[in-house]
């Protein structure tokens, strides 16, 4: 299975904030953000694996700026590292100046999928290689986040979890 850059696998969903998706303040839904995260994500790492791909976690989401009404948004979403079956897929959230059309960054989320076949049996996803200095970041820390999770699930032993002992020599 051929490598693939996080590149192609990036998604952009532009779309416009209406009156039927804010909240009394008149800003964006926190789980109409959500769920727009959720579709661009699920876009990527369909987009990287071929595959059926199925919402494992939402491992962070940051709500750093409202979106008004009447905003344009953007919801850029790139898989950052594949595993055996998953992949961690980062989402920035934009919006755009009205005026100048310059674009500010709102909102990320990192979310979890997993590549799946016809019975919903995981299936294995090809390999990242990351270009970009932001993309070596991120597909760097992605391997930190999963073992993190791991051990708190119990599902890793904290003396296994290499990454993360790095981070403390």
């Amino acid at each position: 299975m051929e490598a693939k850059t996080p590149e192609q696998s990036k998604t952009i969903m532009t779309d416009m904030v209406l009156p039927g998706e804010t909240n009394p303040l008149n800003n964006l839904f926190g789980g109409e953000l959500l769920a727009r995260m959720d579709r661009a994500a699920s876009i990527s790492a369909r987009r990287h694996s071929r595959r059926i791909v199925v919402t494992a976690s939402v491992n962070h989401v940051a709500f750093n700026r409202a979106v008004p009404l009447g905003s344009v948004v953007s919801v850029e979403a790139k898989v950052s590292r594949a595993f055996k079956t998953s992949m961690e897929v980062f989402i920035d959230v934009w919006i755009e100046d009205r005026e100048s059309g310059a674009k500010t960054k709102a909102n990320e989320a990192i979310y979890t999928f997993v590549a799946v076949d016809e019975t919903g049996k995981p299936v294995e996803v090809p390999e990242i290689t990351p270009e970009t200095q932001l993309e070596k970041e991120r597909y760097d820390a992605a391997l930190r986040r999963k073992q993190l999770s791991l051990v708190l699930a119990g599902k890793m032993r904290p003396n296994e979890a290499t990454e993360l002992k790095a981070l403390f020599k």
